[in-house]
């Protein structure tokens, strides 16, 4: 009897942290994973999965190697401050690599998009009226996937709001938990108003869902809900899921804010402080995904609860050195 091989699988900037968390949920699946990174891998692949090393320019190249797939994750994102200079190109880039390979092109999106005039909810009907530089490239891309489409360029947008999870590099471990071990947890805006979160295994899991149903034609953008909350909702998950890992201080945890006004100062001598102060209306104005249009199509997605979430994220990122094993895989899976 034969058995059909395993649907093929091109995660483009497989190193990033969306694209390794895209690399485990497909391979999880039962996907052939093939992972493009400018240099070797920074965390071991899943079992079975294969590196492209190959910088994202080289399109024939990664074209060749990657014969077969039938989906394109791109995963790239540059540097905050270089947006300007790269994130067209390398987008670009990553569609050229889907047209060769006739594949399905998938990306994350972000809220970018809204503008500063943002509703407290966004659905795929939300007009979008982008405020910052970010927001119009953003808008930009959308743009070219929708006009690609008519040209038999197949391509899927799953929009979603602040990343955490996967490793480093969100504001969770930049900002609100940077001093954890010192009994500070920072919160970037108002505590009483709502802003969305995504825990990248989750999003990276509704990929995955969309990849396995029927080919798609054209353009199609849907919404990921994840988490809303307030901040004070926020912090006092966060605070429940570091108590549970052993993180309590004596006399319980200092909440701070952002110096914004010092940011923005800042930002006349740092590209990235200036980069985080013009996006900085994200945290004062309240939003949050709806997702009903994603889930009307791939059913109800499994979530991992926003503590179970928080508590995994502190525990990769080692901030829970004094938990035994046993102890520490019953607190990981109380909520799971």
């Amino acid at each position: 009897m034969q058995t059909s091989s395993p649907k093929t699988v091109l995660i483009l900037g497989a190193n990033g942290r969306f694209g390794a968390a895209a690399d485990q949920a497909f391979a999880a699946a039962g996907w052939r994973v093939l992972a493009q990174v400018r240099r070797a891998p920074t965390e071991p692949l899943p079992a079975g999965a294969e590196a492209l090393a190959l910088p994202l320019a080289e399109t024939a190249a990664i074209s060749e190697r990657a014969a077969g797939a039938q989906v394109v994750i791109y995963a790239v994102n540059p540097a905050y401050w270089r947006w300007d200079e790269e994130l067209l190109p390398l987008f670009r880039q990553g569609v050229a690599v889907a047209r060769q390979l006739r594949a399905v092109f998938m990306l994350p999106g972000c809220v970018y998009n809204y503008g500063q005039g943002l509703p407290a909810w966004l659905d795929e009907t939300t007009p979008q009226r982008p405020s910052t530089r970010k927001g119009e490239q953003r808008v930009l891309m959308e743009d070219e996937l929708r006009a690609l489409g008519s040209q038999g360029v197949s391509s899927v947008l799953v929009r979603a709001g602040d990343f955490f999870g996967a490793g480093a590099g969100s504001w969770l471990d930049q900002a609100i938990v940077k001093d954890i071990a010192r009994g500070k947890l920072v919160y970037p805006g108002p505590l009483d108003l709502a802003h969305s979160w995504a825990y990248l295994p989750d999003l990276a899991r509704a990929f995955v869902a969309v990849a396995q149903l029927p080919r798609v034609t054209g353009y199609r953008a849907m919404h990921f809900s994840g988490h809303t909350l307030t901040g004070h909702e926020f912090m006092g998950v966060l605070e429940r899921a570091a108590h549970s890992l052993g993180l309590r201080p004596a006399r319980g945890f200092r909440h701070g804010g952002m110096p914004w006004r010092l940011i923005r100062v800042a930002g006349l001598f740092s590209p990235l402080l200036r980069e985080l102060a013009r996006m900085s209306y994200l945290w004062r104005v309240p939003h949050g995904l709806r997702g009903r249009a994603l889930e009307q199509l791939v059913g109800t997605l499994p979530g991992t609860p926003i503590e179970a979430a928080l508590r995994q994220t502190l525990v990769d990122l080692g901030h829970a050195p004094q938990q035994p094993a046993a102890a520490l895989q019953r607190a990981l899976s109380s909520q799971a």
